[in-house]
């Protein structure tokens, strides 16, 4: 009996643990009295819904939005290819498609620093001379064969042929290349500049597509409309009109590992004209573009595109030829014309308000910290900046005459302070000049416009300095080379220090602007050159004009800082997506 009453025992505990957790809550809650089972259920609500709000706020703050491949990209673009070639691409045509297509040694990052790309390693030399460049293992051209030193060579020797006249061949000037084996070679400067590193973002040719081209038949090969790179994007297919021309061009991306970008097609599609251009966006035909004009901007719908502007490395600026007008010797008049001008205001008539108003040579955006005097481009009223300038003038003993005009002895004789402006006859330039004039004259000063042919203005105007204040604008790059408009040695042609401005200590520090390997005493170079600009007005400066793209709120882009070029949007071409997924942190590789 005990053994069957221990079996019985035995047999009922087993049965017991069997049952389910949930059988065993109910049994529980069934020999509980009614208020007791009540309160239980309302404990246990209380769990529930506490656990639930807990996982989704948990889910809701930890989660990771990531980019996933995929999705269809189309761009609208003026112009037919012709050259996408990094060698011989000049118009903005070639230049985006080689963009995608061709990859450099070096590349931009999102704000605009440069980073390796072709490249595992760069050193330089203490002496800023040999530039020592180790390739990456893992980098092909878009039919298999792997980058080397030698295309890298080849590329380099292409460009510094001066049959071939490429367009960056001055940026190659002195330069020697030497391989030293499969995947290392030397760049070789015959003096230090720092700036040179920039030149390193040419698309690299593969050698083994090109090098049985003579000189003369590479331009005309047909691997200039369809080429082969080692850059993001590889051609897929070319579509023609039934004229024979190029209308569009579809892309996949290239399967590089890690660096695979995330939208899988690309389509360019290219329009003879802006109103072509804009008919077809009407359409729906494309969902990005930067070849709008400005007061095309305005029509733009925000809520389906964005437009992302950007300063571009240009100073638009009046230069003072102060050896043809006694007058602009003043440093007072020279300030005075500064002040009387409202640069937010010129920027909204002349440029939609799409531009940075500026008072320095070094244009906003491309230095991390910005200068003290920035503030300055913010304006008063007009009635106050005229009355800013007369300040100045009269301070500096200038007088108004019965006419209006302001006179006043300089070097011994008498000085009017009435100006020509030379400038080009293209529409901005001509607005600008225009909007000056009108400044201008509202202080009391006597303006002419003289708009030349851009030609005529180089060859009849600019080089031999004949004017009194120049219209002009100026290209520093990302690097802010300052030196070519502003250093003496640069006063004659063919330089371009067209205020034929001379200073001893200015001299030394865009000197070593150029040539410093430090990036500190660099940008503190600058920054003291520009400090003493200033002070002294050898010109006025206007404008930063805007890079300005319009692109769908369906794609997602990094930032595009520091552009030079419209080109330079694809830099960061792979890190753009359409699609995207929510994951946990565990799962974000």
């Amino acid at each position: 009996m005990e053994l069957d009453t221990e079996s019985g025992v035995r047999t009922e505990r087993t049965h017991t643990q069997k049952l389910s957790l949930l059988d065993r809550y109910y049994r529980y809650m069934e020999r509980r009295a009614p208020s007791d089972r009540f309160l239980l259920l309302l404990a246990g609500s209380i769990l529930i819904v506490s656990l639930v709000v807990v996982f989704f706020t948990i889910n809701a703050t930890q989660k990771h939005t990531v980019a996933t491949s995929g999705g269809t990209y189309t761009e609208g673009i003026v112009g037919t290819p012709r050259f996408v070639n990094p060698v011989l691409a000049i118009t903005r045509t070639d230049q985006d498609v080689a963009a995608l297509v061709y990859s450099g040694i070096v590349t931009l990052t999102p704000s605009g620093e440069l980073e390796n790309d072709l490249a595992q390693d760069i050193t330089i030399s203490d002496d800023g001379l040999v530039y020592n460049i180790t390739l990456r293992d893992d980098i092909y051209f878009h039919d298999g064969v792997p980058v080397t030193a030698e295309d890298v060579a080849y590329t380099i020797n292409l460009i510094q042929d001066p049959t071939l006249k490429s367009p960056l061949r001055g940026n190659w000037n002195e330069v020697t290349v030497e391989v030293l084996g499969e995947k290392e070679l030397n760049i070789v400067l015959t003096e230090a500049y720092t700036p040179f590193i920039e030149n390193l973002t040419v698309g690299i040719l593969p050698k083994h597509v090109w090098g049985d081209l003579s000189i003369e038949q590479l331009p005309f090969s047909q691997h200039n409309t369809e080429p082969i790179g080692s850059g993001p994007y590889q051609l897929d297919s070319v579509h023609h009109n039934s004229a024979g021309l190029i209308e569009s061009y579809t892309l996949k991306s290239a399967h590089q590992g890690e660096r695979t970008a995330n939208i899988s097609t690309i389509r360019l599609k290219f329009y003879p004209n802006e109103d072509t251009l804009i008919t077809a966006f009407e359409e729906g035909q494309f969902m990005g573009t930067t070849a709008f004009s400005l007061d095309t901007l305005d029509r733009i719908d925000t809520d389906t595109y964005r437009i992302i502007e950007q300063p571009l490395p240009r100073v638009f600026s009046l230069f003072f030829n102060q050896n043809r007008l006694p007058a602009l010797r003043d440093t007072a008049a020279r300030a005075a014309l500064s002040v009387a001008i409202d640069r937010e205001e010129l920027i909204e008539n002349v440029l939609h308000g799409y531009g940075f108003p500026t008072d320095s040579p070094v244009p906003p955006g491309f230095i991390a910290v910005e200068s003290a005097g920035t503030e300055a481009t913010s304006t008063p009223p007009s009635t106050t900046r005229i009355q800013s300038a007369e300040t100045l003038l009269l301070d500096a003993g200038w007088e108004q005459d019965s006419d209006g005009e302001w006179q006043k002895e300089i070097d011994g004789e008498a000085a009017t302070l009435a100006v020509s402006i030379a400038t080009s006859n293209a529409r901005l330039f001509e607005d600008t000049a225009m909007y000056i004039r009108s400044a201008w004259e509202a202080l009391g000063v006597r303006v002419n416009v003289a708009l030349f042919e851009q030609s005529d203005l180089v060859q009849a105007v600019i080089r031999p300095r004949n004017y009194e204040v120049l219209l002009f604008g100026t290209e520093v790059g990302r690097s802010l080379d300052l030196y070519p408009f502003w250093h003496s040695s640069q006063r004659d042609d063919p330089g371009l220090n067209v205020s034929l401005y001379a200073n001893i200590a200015t001299d030394e520090l865009l000197e070593t602007a150029r040539t410093s390997q430090d990036e500190a005493e660099r940008i503190a170079a600058i920054r003291t050159f520009e400090s003493e600009v200033r002070e002294e007005h050898p010109a006025i400066f206007l404008y930063s004009p805007s890079f300005t793209y319009v692109i769908s709120t369906d794609i997602t882009t990094p930032e595009m800082e520091r552009i030079v070029r419209p080109s330079d949007r694809f830099s960061n071409i792979r890190l753009w997506h359409m699609k995207e997924n929510d994951v946990w942190p565990l799962f974000t590789n």
